[in-house]
């Protein structure tokens, strides 16, 4: 039985980036998740000193892993890369141990 996975990013957006030019900037990304194998869901917040919250839900581990892969190799063109402050990512993916619906 596979363990569902849960991938969170965190990241302050780049000097000048709105959280909608942001959005907008993640049009492809969301294309290219929806056609990802095990691709649950995405959900993203920012707080309100700014960090924002990309949280994943993948079918396992492997497949969170092998999708994160893609987004710098596939998508390395996607002006996301240019939305984010990449000093301040912090990365994960993780088996969930616990789900309530």
């Amino acid at each position: 039985m596979m363990t569902e996975a849960m991938e969170l990013t965190t990241f302050h957006l780049a000097p000048g980036v709105t959280m909608k030019e942001f959005i907008a900037a993640n049009a492809d990304v969301d294309a290219w998740l929806r056609q990802q194998p095990g691709f649950i869901l995405r959900r993203t917040s920012r707080r309100a000193d700014g960090l924002v919250t990309d949280m994943l839900l993948w079918a396992s581990v492997s497949h969170g892993q092998r999708a994160a892969r893609g987004i710098v190799t596939e998508l390395a063109g996607s002006p996301v890369h240019a939305a984010i402050d990449h000093a301040t990512v912090d990365w994960s993916v993780s088996p969930c141990l616990h789900r309530v619906h």
